[in-house]
């Protein structure tokens, strides 16, 4: 059984979640250092997979989904916790991004 999950209904699960489990929010700093460990884990992972560095013992069985969910996790965590819509906030960057970088890209010789 597979449902679509929006960003909204995410951070309506990880919000019932953290009161329901988790018995409350670490603090927004705590949250924050938390976000930049797992931003570290998941950098740590990418740079074996597709770098050149080699696997050490302590990577095996660990995956790229798991440790960007882990991300996404506390980024969630940290929208909740200072009342930031993620889905208006993914919005207004995609227009943000429309305008600013409309033709940045595609003049951008080094993409091409």
């Amino acid at each position: 059984m597979s449902t679509e999950l929006t960003i909204k209904q995410a951070q309506a699960d990880v919000d019932h979640w953290i009161q329901t489990i988790g018995v409350r929010y670490f603090n927004e700093l705590t949250n924050l250092g938390i976000l930049m460990e797992e931003v570290g884990e998941l950098s740590r992972l990418m740079v074996r997979k597709y770098g050149e560095q080699s696997f050490k013992e302590t990577d095996k069985g660990k995956e790229l989904s798991d440790e960007m969910a882990d991300v996404l996790w506390v980024l969630i965590c940290l929208a909740n916790q200072t009342g930031v819509d993620l889905t208006e906030a993914l919005q207004k960057n995609f227009e943000k991004k429309n305008i600013r970088d409309a033709n940045r890209h595609k003049e951008n010789e080094k993409l091409k």
